[in-house]
């Protein structure tokens, strides 16, 4: 079965490549309030930047709040980020905050409300479901739900590890093998993403970003050369997945450091983002073994060179990446 994704290979790059050229260009919004005093919160609004420009979303709070003095802005890590004070007449439980205009954009928001007693209350609004209605109690499922969603959507929206993941499928020979490279990739992306979250290992965004990229390139130059030499990323592929599994989970983490963690709740945030990650990441890899066994049953004959021209083609996407990428950060 594993042999039949070669044919699929193409298939899925093609559906790929049409959003390939900003891997992440989909990141959730956040919109925090921070009660300082009773009913009076300082405001955090960021939203994500495309170039120069921004979506054109906006938080709608309750009628019953205002916002006080002046908003300061700045443009910082890829997001524009606005600052200020607002005040409510009454209690913030009980009213709804809705994101206008989030139901034409693919981005999510991340809301996060502190009160001063400590209560964090966190919820994530997306293109269907824009509003939420602020409960009077908060809950760990809460968190569950909100960091569950946002990690299988940074897995899903995130084509550079997607495309990882395919070059593992179609270098992999034989479920046995296959098992244990998904299992070693998944092992070593949640180590690092849990050291960096915790603040145990601190790498600039930048390079971590452009040596994912060159992860993608050597993957993609092994498909290149065919099956005829015994290299490394064929004969040990599980050594591979968890050497450049540490550099994905990097990533991971610095997706997850864009909207934050909730104060008193970290673990359980973590944990929740990091199994998100996993049911996205199986997700796909149930989709393109569907598809491999999907193709048997289909007269359907691609030539012999379509595993080197899926290897090409996910190649000059990764290459460009890395230029990119070490552009950017120039």
């Amino acid at each position: 079965m594993i042999r039949i994704a070669l044919r699929i290979g193409l298939i899925a790059v093609l559906l790929l490549v049409a959003r390939a050229t900003s891997a992440h260009e989909v990141r959730p919004a956040f919109l925090e309030l921070s009660e300082t005093t009773a009913n009076q919160f300082l405001m955090t609004w960021k939203v994500p930047a495309l170039g120069e420009f921004r979506l054109s979303i906006a938080p709608r709070l309750p009628a019953s709040c205002h916002i006080v003095g002046e908003l300061t802005s700045m443009q910082a890590g890829g997001a524009f980020i606005e600052h200020g004070r607002v005040k409510c007449d009454s209690e913030l439980a009980g009213q709804t905050i809705a994101i206008d205009r989030l139901d034409a954009t693919m981005t999510d928001v991340l809301v996060r409300i502190q009160t001063t007693d400590g209560t964090v209350r966190n919820a994530r609004l997306t293109p269907s479901s824009p509003s939420f209605t602020v409960p009077a109690q908060a809950g760990p499922l809460m968190v569950l739900s909100a960091y569950i969603g946002l990690g299988i959507e940074h897995i899903l929206f995130g084509v550079d590890h997607l495309l990882f993941v395919l070059c593992l499928l179609l270098l992999v020979r034989g479920i046995r093998n296959l098992l244990a490279t998904v299992t070693a990739f998944t092992l070593a992306h949640s180590i690092t993403l849990a050291a960096a979250t915790l603040g145990f290992i601190r790498v600039p965004a930048a390079p971590v970003e452009a040596t994912i990229a060159l992860s993608i390139v050597f993957l993609a130059s092994e498909l290149v050369r065919g099956g005829a030499r015994h290299t490394v990323a064929r004969s040990y592929p599980w050594l591979v997945a968890f050497t450049f599994g540490l550099l994905h989970g990097l990533g991971f983490a610095g997706a997850l450091a864009e909207v934050g963690l909730p104060q008193g709740e970290i673990p359980l945030a973590l944990f929740a983002f990091n199994v998100g990650v996993e049911l996205g990441q199986l997700a796909f890899v149930t989709a393109v073994l569907s598809l491999a066994r999907l193709v048997r049953v289909v007269p359907l004959r691609l030539p012999a060179w379509a595993p080197r021209a899926a290897g090409y083609a996910i190649g000059s996407i990764a290459a460009f990446w890395v230029f990119a990428r070490l552009a950017a950060a120039a």
